[in-house]
């Protein structure tokens, strides 16, 4: 995504020797895939508000349209809007607002659907709005699906690329997993299991939020089932948890470690307790990593009966990552797999929420706050109840709070809204006050990003 690209975070393609290539059209507009999804979304969007202006036959109710348009950018400006002023023929005026295009549902239909059929019949049940008797209007009344297919028609089909050790890679899909359901394709997940003896697939974030959302709802959707789990951890971001300013993190400090430690022990937990997986904390090294950090980190894991492998990748490419592909081999030959869900799917939507704020999180409860109570009704009233659950929350805690660092106790998760994304197959809710739509920081990465005369980029990270 262009988003944190030109924000904070930077691209997604690696860095040192562990890298995708070619990094620059990976991280900028690749093969177009997103700017499909955004073209699709936003056609959408304006055969809904063109429905309206030009007779509005099904009785769309102006006051609930659900559907807001996207853009792939970090633009806090856009988040809520007013639009249609101008004269009689400029549509007619509403409150509206945009989302970044990988939290649009059609971001999340492309990577769940199975083929182009799929595809079309998903796009059909999209819930854009809502007419004045309080019924669902879709994009299948909308005739939008065959339109909406053709646009995705080709960022339908995984892209090939390799590593700079000419790995080959697929690169398909990008909803993010704090907002969105955090995964790739399945439909890439099933073409490399066709090609490969083994798949590595990524989830975004830690195990609260993308591997929870990869087994709950990619798995629960494909029938895929992991054979083993490797959690990425770094002594710096363990340190961070433990509360040290980012300017002091090069230091050793082992009292800061001890308190950031238990946040990778929940992460270890949830997968080996609460999904039955077998797991490897993978320890990717900084040269400034002390061994009495490493080893520390080593003992606590092992005190859950897990093992820590050293990931030296960044620095020396496959050859660094040599012991961790033992362990997983090890994993996937001899490791105990019980593998489960954190929920039953046909328990209510409040329940599901509850368990994943409960089990996985670790929260003592959860409080509906907002519109969540009136929306959770609805949505069960209109026959979608029995769907899984794609939470919305920070990346930078276990709970709703980013400031809650480390293993917080003691805390409750606040659920301010709910809407249901009917053709991908969940319900979102929105927790604390996650956004759907970043903004970009103090100082973007975009200051920082250039292009000389003969087209070579430099800046981009």
């Amino acid at each position: 995504s262009l988003g944190p690209t030109f924000g904070i975070k930077g691209g997604a393609a690696g860095g040192g020797y562990a890298q995708v290539v070619p990094m620059e059209d990976i991280n900028l507009h690749f093969t177009g895939d997103i700017h499909a999804v955004s073209t699709a979304h936003n056609l959408l969007a304006a055969m809904l508000d063109n429905h309206i202006a030009q007779g509005n036959s099904l009785n769309i109710d102006p006051k609930r349209i659900v559907l807001r348009r996207v853009m792939d950018m970090n633009d806090r400006q856009l988040r809520n809007i007013v639009i249609g002023l101008g004269g009689l023929g400029d549509g007619y005026v509403r409150e509206a607002g945009f989302d970044i295009s990988v939290a649009s549902e059609i971001m999340a239909i492309l990577c769940l659907a199975n083929d182009l059929d799929d595809l079309k019949d998903r796009v059909k049940r999209i819930i854009v709005a809502y007419n004045r008797a309080g019924e669902p209007v879709t994009a299948g009344q909308l005739k939008a699906e065959g339109a909406v297919a053709a646009l995705l028609k080709d960022a339908l089909k995984p892209n090939l690329v390799q590593t700079l050790e000419q790995t080959p890679t697929f690169i398909h899909g990008g909803p993010f997993a704090n907002i969105a359901h955090g995964c790739n394709s399945v439909m890439a997940t099933k073409m490399a299991l066709k090609l490969g003896d083994y798949v590595v697939t990524e989830a975004g974030f830690g195990a609260d939020l993308g591997a929870e959302k990869f087994i709950d709802i990619k798995c629960r959707y494909s029938g895929l089932q992991p054979d083993a789990v490797v959690i990425v951890a770094t002594v710096r971001a363990l340190k961070s948890h433990g509360g040290v300013a980012k300017a002091d993190l090069n230091q050793e400090n082992l009292e800061a470690l001890a308190k950031g430690v238990p946040n990778l022990l929940k992460h270890v937990e949830n997968v080996t307790q609460n999904f039955g997986l077998p797991a490897v904390v993978a320890l990717n090294r900084f040269p400034t990593d002390t061994e009495a950090e490493l080893d520390f980190i080593q003992a606590e894991c092992k005190k859950l009966g897990v093992n820590v492998a050293l990931s030296e990748v960044w620095a020396q490419g496959g050859a660094g990552g040599i012991e961790l592909a033992k362990e997983v081999l090890k994993l996937i030959e001899n490791g105990e797999n019980n593998f489960r869900f954190a929920y039953d799917v046909n328990t209510g939507i409040k329940d599901k929420i509850q368990a994943i704020a409960t089990k996985i999180y670790g929260a003592d409860g959860v409080d509906f706050i907002g519109s969540s109570n009136q929306d959770i009704e609805n949505i069960e009233r209109i026959g979608y109840r029995d769907l899984p659950v794609c939470m919305a929350k920070t990346q930078y805690s276990l709970s709703d709070d980013s400031k809650k660092i480390g293993r917080p106790k003691n805390f409750r998760i606040s659920i301010r809204s709910v809407r249901v994304s009917a053709g991908a197959g969940f319900v979102v809710a929105l927790t604390g006050d996650i956004m759907t739509m970043p903004g970009l920081p103090k100082v973007p990465a975009a200051e920082n990003i250039d292009v000389d005369s003969t087209g070579r980029i430099s800046g981009l990270f």
